[in-house]
């Protein structure tokens, strides 16, 4: 029997409930300094009841060689990514409009 999704009321293998959400997904990329004048990288909006947040920060960490962790709702990763995770996280399924770099 097909597990049906709690939002739509569709089997899971016909729910499109994920990729609607991640289209109206407001994304917001900043840089923060921590203590000793170290740079990071904050990445805001991501749903983590939509979006497996640990998966993500995984993929993040694996392509930028670096560390990173995930606390109450946003991704921090090491060092100063914000001239290329904007094309990362496209790549990660997130719609380019919906990403703000500052």
């Amino acid at each position: 029997m097909a597990v049906i999704c709690n939002t739509c009321g569709l089997p899971n293998d016909l729910c499109a409930c994920g990729e609607l959400e991640k289209d109206q997904t407001q994304i917001v990329v900043r840089i923060e300094e921590r203590r000793f004048k170290k740079k990071g990288t904050m990445i805001e909006g991501i749903n983590p009841k939509m979006n497996d947040l640990g998966k993500v920060v995984k993929e993040l960490k694996a392509r930028y060689a670096c560390g990173g962790t995930v606390k109450e709702g946003y991704i921090f990763l090491q060092g100063d990514h914000r001239d290329t995770i904007k094309a990362t996280l496209v790549k990660l399924g997130f719609p380019e409009a919906s990403i703000e770099v500052h």
